[in-house]
């Protein structure tokens, strides 16, 4: 039986013998003619294919197994299951939440509120300030409702003018005299160009309910004389001229400055 050192010289000295025709067939070649491809190639396969020449061969190795990739596979996590107490929280952690909310929100409201407050404020002050810069009128339409040209006691004086048959000129100082003491005395922003609707509109925003429903009665009986041209039943304008200081009082009744 042959040893495999045998084998091995054997095919050793094959391969030496393969590439010595190769070399020679070439040495010829050159001094004739160099080769071709496809003779380089067929010679190439000659020491390829001969089993005495040692070939490729695949051989299998035992090695420990990597689990690297496996262990950057992370298993699954297993579901927490809800509980009582998970479920109470999450309901205080809402609540905690919408009241934020509800905070702000009441927050921007009450801003808000304070803003339109303050801008009617300034507002008012500001036409009030205006208005106690404008000079006071002397007459309202054709009317002269300065108090020094209405008598001290405009409620007798008027009742005497009717009583002497002089209802028109009673009713005008009735008129006249309320206007000066809500100018004059009450401080109502009355201006010339106003109508009697304007004046009792300004009125009610100063005068209290009692002193502003006599203010309309006496403005209804003047309009009812100047502009329909009748007048009012004499009971009713003695009752005005009753009542007026007492609904209308002077500065010195009142004491607010002249």
């Amino acid at each position: 039986m042959t040893s495999r050192s045998d084998r091995v010289r054997g095919r050793f000295f094959a391969w030496l013998a393969a590439c010595a025709f190769a070399c020679g067939a070439a040495q010829a070649a050159t001094s004739a003619d160099a080769p071709t491809r496809q003779q380089v190639q067929a010679a190439a396969d000659v020491v390829r294919t001969d089993s005495n020449l040692p070939g490729s061969r695949t051989s299998k190795t035992l090695r420990f197994k990597e689990h690297e990739a496996e262990d950057k596979v992370k298993k699954p996590e297993k579901k927490k299951e809800s509980t009582g107490a998970d479920w109470l929280a999450h309901f205080f952690t809402a609540v905690s939440e919408g009241g934020r909310v509800l905070v702000w929100v009441l927050g921007a409201l009450l801003l808000a509120w304070v803003a339109v407050g303050v801008r009617r404020w300034v507002k008012v002050r500001a036409e009030g300030a205006r208005h106690a810069m404008a000079p006071l009128p002397s007459h309202v339409g054709a009317l002269d409702i300065r108090p020094q040209t209405l008598p001290d006691d405009i409620g007798d004086a008027a009742a005497g003018l009717w009583q002497r048959g002089q209802q028109r000129a009673a009713l005008s100082l009735l008129y006249r005299g309320a206007l000066s003491r809500l100018v004059h005395v009450r401080a109502v922003p009355i201006r010339a160009a106003l109508t009697e609707g304007d004046c009792v509109a300004l009125a009610s925003r100063t005068l209290a309910p009692v002193p502003q429903a006599f203010f309309a009665q006496l403005v209804d009986a003047w309009q009812l004389a100047a502009y329909g041209d009748r007048m009012p039943e004499t009971a009713r304008v003695l009752a005005l001229c009753g009542e007026f200081d007492r609904q209308l009082p002077d500065a010195a009744s009142t004491g607010a400055a002249p």
